[in-house]
């Protein structure tokens, strides 16, 4: 649970990093973001988990 814990928080600092440096460029993101079909958002967010996924795996 510790482990679990730990990587929450560091997600949400990774995460927290770009709308706190830049929320200008973090608005910008989202508007690109609202232009893309489900297909192609679904398929950047199964990138996403399978990347970390191995990332895990190597740690």
């Amino acid at each position: 649970m510790e482990i679990f814990l730990t990587a929450l928080g560091l997600v949400l600092v990774i995460e927290g990093l770009l709308p706190f440096f830049s929320p200008k460029g973090w608005r910008g993101v989202f508007e690109q973001v609202l232009k893309l079909s489900d297909g192609q958002i679904r398929f950047y967010g199964l990138a996403s988990m399978l990347i970390g996924l191995v990332i895990v795996l190597l740690a």
